[in-house]
């Protein structure tokens, strides 16, 4: 399975061969360094450690520099892991540089990103809650929860909100996964995916691609 750490550059659109009106999402994704690899014998599991996008080397604390030396590179400012099912071992090695190429033979891909942050946001908007009526006698509560417990709803338990009560709080900024985006095309030259469909994150957001997992 194909793995690459990249930046959602933006969204855009694109024709496709039977001259349909495609929304896609462009994608810089690597070149990414093999930052450490990672074995049973001396891990106790295998996997590819990536990095992505350099950066100065007085922005990263001391061993973070030390351990980008090892891999002959500078430090980046997205790290992750992409760990390897079972026993398997890659045949990558410390320092080699993984380009969007990896992709050639994929048709679909996963995208993994940071969604984006609402802040403090009411159940309607979180939850897509309906609200209290317009009018009718409804005073100051149009956007209220409701009630949120009783004894009568879970006798035996006590009169305190349930878990897993959909309330009020904080929204978005949280690890989102879309799955099977088509792939529109690679740019090798530029380092560019393009595929189908939104992906989680902002524009210049850091996001995950890799090779669909259910198709």
């Amino acid at each position: 399975m194909a793995m690459l750490l990249g930046k959602k550059v933006g969204m855009t659109q694109v024709y496709d061969e039977s001259g349909k009106l495609l929304p896609v999402t462009v994608i810089q994704a690597g070149p990414c360094v093999v930052m450490q690899v990672k074995t049973a014998e001396t891990d106790g599991y295998n996997a590819v450690q990536l990095g992505f996008e350099d950066m100065k080397a007085s922005r990263r604390k001391n061993p973070q520099v030390g351990h980008a030396q090892k891999a002959d590179t500078a430090p980046k400012k997205f790290v992750k892991e992409m760990r390897l099912p079972g026993e398997n071992e890659t045949e990558y090695k410390v320092g080699d540089s993984i380009t969007v190429s990896v992709f050639e033979e994929d048709k679909l891909v996963d995208v993994v990103g940071t969604s984006k942050g609402k802040g403090f946001a009411g159940v309607m908007k979180r939850h897509g809650f309906g609200g209290f009526p317009a009018s009718h006698g409804t005073e100051r509560k149009h956007r209220a929860p409701g009630s949120i417990s009783s004894f009568a709803s879970d006798a035996g338990h006590g009169g305190k909100p349930k878990k897993g009560k959909r309330m009020a709080g904080h929204m978005g900024n949280c690890r989102v996964t879309t799955k099977n985006h088509r792939l529109v095309s690679i740019d090798e030259d530029n380092n560019l995916l393009v595929v189908k469909g939104a992906v989680p994150g902002p524009s210049g957001g850091y996001c995950v691609v890799r090779s669909a997992k259910k198709v």
